[in-house]
């Protein structure tokens, strides 16, 4: 199933672990700190263990929300100045 993960990580270093721990899961990075892309229920939990561990005692929201076909769909986007993440 389609999956938008998000978060807000205020440690720089971690945040840039948990870029790379979406990365090695397949996501694809459509902001600074959110990713989408398929992630059954299974690899869901997978990655939030990932994440958690990596986390550790420090502040971080992680939330992943699933996104049927029909809603997907239904996306719209702004793109001003044709401005991409680099």
């Amino acid at each position: 199933m389609q999956c938008l993960l998000v978060y807000d990580i205020p440690d720089d270093r971690v945040r840039a672990k948990i870029a790379d721990i979406c990365l090695d899961y397949g996501l694809t990075r459509i902001q600074y700190s959110a990713f989408f892309g398929e992630l059954g229920h299974n690899r869901q939990e997978e990655i939030l263990q990932k994440i958690r561990r990596q986390v550790g005692r420090k502040d971080a929201n992680v939330q992943i929300f699933p996104i049927c076909e029909r809603d997907l769909r239904l996306r719209r986007e702004l793109v001003v100045n044709e401005y991409r993440l680099g």
